[in-house]
C-alpha cells in the first residue's frame, strides 16, 4: 500500500508517494489545478494499484480534487495542516518546507500518525452548511443596511425612526416628508434605495429558510422535535457538524463544540473553567437552544437546569452544564438519523438487486 500525499494550492497541486514500510519518498509529481492535469495525476498514480490519497486541508484548497478522486472510487483522507506542521517539526531538517516536503508530511501523517479522517462524498448536510453560510451573510448585510437607513432617517426627521424598523415603517415615515434642500432630496432617494434593499434581503432570507426546510424534510432529521430547535438552528447544527459518526463519542463532540468544561488543575478535579476552543458557531447554536429551554417551564432542559441549581450550582454554571448535556443529546440524535439513512439506503440497494 502506497500513500500519496497532496499539498494543494490554488493553481497547482504537488503529489508525493510514500512507502509506509520504509517512510521513504518513492516519487513526486506537480500538476496544474485543472481536470486535464487531474487525469495526468491518476495515470501517474496507477503505478501503485493499492493506494490511499492523503490531502492536506481537503475541506479547503484540496476540496475539488478530493471530490474528484472520490467520484472515481479512490480512498481519500483529510490531513489537518497542524498535523503536517508537527511532522515537519519533528523530522530531520527541522522546519524546512517546500511543496514536496509538505505532501510527504501529509502522507506520513496518514500512514504513521493516524491523525486523519476519511473524506466522504457530499450529502444534504453540505447543502445545509452552504445555506447556513449564505444566511449569515444575508443577515449581516441586512443589519448593515438597516443601520444605514436609521442614520439617514435620523438626519431627515426629528427623533429618527423607531427601533424596530421595517421597510413598511420606513416607507410610511418617508411618505409624509417633503425635502426642502438638495442634500435632503438625496437622503430621501438613498433611503428609498435602502428600503428596497431591505425588502430584497427579506425575500432572500425567506427563500433561504424555505430551502432549508425542504432539505431538512428530505434528510428526515428529528432535531426539530427538540424544544428550541427550529429549521435555521437545525440546519446550522447539521451543516457545521457534518457526519456525526466522525466523532467517537458524545464527549468528543462536546469538545468540538466548546461545551465541554476545561479542568483548571489536575490536583483539584472539582474546579473547571469555560472552554474557549471548538466551533463557536455550533457553541452559539447550542447556547441558544439552552436559553430557550430554560425559559420554557415544561421543557426537559428547564428540569435539568433546576436540578443543577438545586445541587448548589450557580445559574451560570447550571447553564453551562445544560449546554454540555444538550451537546451529547444532539449528537446522539444526529448519529441515529445518520444510521437510519445508511440503513434505508442499504435496504433500497438490496431491494433493487
Amino acid at each position: 500500500m502506497i500513500v500519496i500525499g497532496i499539498d494543494p494550492h490554488k493553481s497547482t497541486h504537488t503529489a508525493t508517494a510514500l512507502d509506509p514500510a520504509t517512510n521513504s519518498d518513492v516519487g513526486s509529481l506537480r500538476i496544474e489545478a485543472s481536470i486535464a492535469e487531474y487525469r495526468r495525476l491518476i495515470v501517474w498514480a496507477k503505478a501503485w494499484p493499492e493506494r490511499t490519497w492523503a490531502i492536506e486541508n481537503a475541506d479547503g484548497l484540496g476540496h475539488h480534487l478530493a471530490l474528484w478522486l472520490l467520484a472515481r472510487g479512490e480512498v481519500v483522507l483529510d490531513i489537518p495542516t497542524t498535523a503536517t506542521a508537527r511532522v515537519r517539526e519533528l523530522s530531520r531538517g527541522g522546519r524546512r518546507k517546500n511543496d514536496r516536503i509538505d505532501a510527504a508530511a501529509a502522507a506520513s501523517v496518514a500512514a504513521l500518525h493516524g491523525d486523519a479522517r476519511p473524506v466522504h462524498p457530499e450529502t444534504t448536510t453540505d447543502s445545509l452548511a452552504l445555506l447556513d453560510e449564505r444566511r449569515v451573510n444575508l443577515s449581516h448585510s441586512r443589519t448593515r443596511t438597516v443601520n444605514q437607513l436609521h442614520a439617514l432617517l435620523r438626519e431627515l426627521m426629528a427623533g429618527g425612526a423607531p427601533a424596530a424598523l421595517t421597510p413598511a415603517k420606513a416607507a410610511s415615515a418617508l411618505r409624509g416628508f417633503r425635502p426642502r434642500t438638495g442634500p435632503d432630496r438625496i437622503r430621501v432617494e438613498l433611503a428609498k434605495e435602502l428600503i428596497a434593499d431591505v425588502r430584497r434581503f427579506d425575500d432572500q432570507l425567506a427563500a433561504n429558510t424555505k430551502t432549508m426546510m425542504e432539505l431538512l424534510d428530505e434528510h428526515g432529521t428529528r432535531l426539530r422535535e427538540i424544544d428550541g430547535v427550529g429549521p435555521v438552528l437545525a440546519a446550522r447544527l447539521l451543516g457545521r457538524t457534518g457526519p456525526a459518526s466522525r466523532f467517537a463519542s458524545a464527549a468528543a463532540y462536546a469538545n468540538y463544540t466548546g461545551t465541554a468544561p476545561v479542568q483548571i488543575a489536575s490536583a483539584d478535579a472539582s474546579r473547571h473553567r469555560l472552554s474557549r476552543y471548538g466551533d463557536r458557531q455550533l457553541n452559539s447554536a447550542i447556547y441558544t437552544v439552552a436559553m430557550i429551554q430554560i425559559r420554557m417551564p415544561a421543557s426537559r432542559g428547564r428540569a435539568y437546569y433546576d436540578k443543577k441549581v438545586a445541587e448548589g450550582k450557580t445559574p451560570r454554571s447550571a447553564t453551562r452544564a445544560l449546554k454540555r448535556h444538550l451537546a451529547g443529546h444532539l449528537w446522539r440524535i444526529m448519529l441515529a438519523d445518520e444510521d437510519r439513512t445508511i440503513r434505508t439506503s442499504s435496504e433500497a440497494l438490496a431491494d433493487a438487486s
